[in-house]
């Protein structure tokens, strides 16, 4: 990605102007006094410094999101309401449009619900990093109508997993975890030709740990990745853990439960199924964080939001925060992690990528960052 975002103080005077701003406040709500209520506004205050900047230039803003999974039809549950009120809370002066996927145009990418969003409209700014790996109407129209330009957290975004990625402080160490090999396995290739470790954790690495001929009871496994995941084990930079912890196979998991946990070595025997990684896996992944210089963390080593499989998960997150390395964290559950534990402040950068984070780093671009560097006005 040679060619440089725009940004949108090359346009000058903004008195009088409509800007349209793409964000993702696809913000977790929940019931609160008979209501919903957004219960975690961090998405939102992130974007606050940007929306006050346009209003101190006289433009003005109106902003526009997806919101949960609606397909294209007008769900009530879906509405953008609680995320509207907590905006005008904190940013009184910015309109919010109804959720983007009501119309089926928005995920089709249909030119003229695009074309729709940005009428009237003098300037459009995506803020959505989020989502920009998205081939939607809101992403990709918009560039191709009215002059565009990149928001401040997206630049960010951008610069930062850029600059990890090709001028990393060594040792560069990468943790990978998460449920399913296949939805991680294109990272891992990546980051393993760049990374001089890249730790395996999470339901993904009993795949990985098969290859080597150890038994992994019911954990999660995908056969077909068996041929990949020996060539990358081949290489030398994979580090998959070396115990575990976990339940029966039978056993309820995911919000804690009466079963105790168990653990295990290298061999997970039949009826039971690892769920975390074990102390020595631990203790391995720590020495070799804490001698990081760049760490890039995406996904958990088990299911941590049970408390009783938390302990491999929170030892990485610590052990990440209490490094003196460069530590990018990415993924909507290590983010989760992050927080829970308290530790967001002690890490150089939290990620709101998500998919987009992982996608970006595998190809090194996005559509959406596309579409603003092949805009007509990208340059003027």
């Amino acid at each position: 990605m040679s060619t440089p975002l725009p940004h949108f103080e090359r346009w000058g005077s903004l008195a009088g102007k409509r800007v349209l701003v793409r964000v993702d406040f696809n913000t977790p709500v929940a019931q609160v006094d008979g209501r919903l209520d957004v219960t975690d506004d961090f998405r939102i205050r992130a974007t606050l410094p940007l929306f006050e900047q346009l209003l101190d230039a006289g433009a003005r803003v109106v902003a526009c999101t997806h919101f949960g999974r609606p397909d294209g039809r007008v769900v009530e549950k879906y509405s953008v309401a609680p995320v509207r009120r907590r905006l005008e809370e904190l940013c009184p002066d910015v309109e919010l449009l109804e959720n983007l996927r009501f119309n089926p145009g928005e995920e089709s990418n249909d030119p003229a619900f695009g074309a729709s969003l940005v009428a009237g409209f003098d300037y459009y700014i995506n803020e959505a990093f989020s989502a920009s790996h998205r081939a939607h109407a809101s992403i990709m129209v918009p560039p191709t109508l009215i002059p565009s330009a990149a928001g401040p957290n997206l630049l960010r975004e951008v610069a930062t997993l850029t600059s990890i990625l090709e001028s990393p402080v060594r040792p560069f160490v990468a943790i990978v975890g998460g449920a399913k090999v296949k939805d991680k396995l294109g990272i891992v290739k990546v980051l393993s030709q760049r990374a001089d470790h890249v730790i395996v954790g999470g339901g993904m690495a009993y795949t990985f740990e098969a290859t080597q001929g150890r038994t992994i009871g019911s954990s999660l496994f995908d056969e077909s990745y068996l041929g990949v995941c020996a060539e990358l084990m081949a290489g030398g930079k994979i580090v998959i853990p070396s115990d575990a912890r976990g339940l029966p196979s039978d056993a309820d998991f995911g919000a804690g439960g009466p079963d105790e946990v168990i653990e295990w070595g290298e061999n997970i025997p039949d009826g039971f199924q690892g769920l975390d990684i074990g102390p020595a896996s631990v203790a391995t992944f720590v020495e070799i964080i804490m001698n990081a210089g760049t760490i890039l963390w995406n996904g958990p080593m088990g299911v941590f939001e049970d408390p009783r499989l938390s302990a491999g998960t929170e030892a990485v997150a610590r052990a990440v925060a209490a490094s003196d390395a460069v530590s990018v964290i990415g993924g909507g559950d290590s983010v989760a992690a992050i927080q829970g534990f308290g530790l967001e402040d002690e890490v150089t950068f939290v990620s709101t990528g998500g998919g987009a984070s992982l996608e970006f780093v595998e190809l090194g671009d996005l559509p959406g960052l596309a579409a603003l560097r092949e805009s007509p006005w990208s340059h003027s």
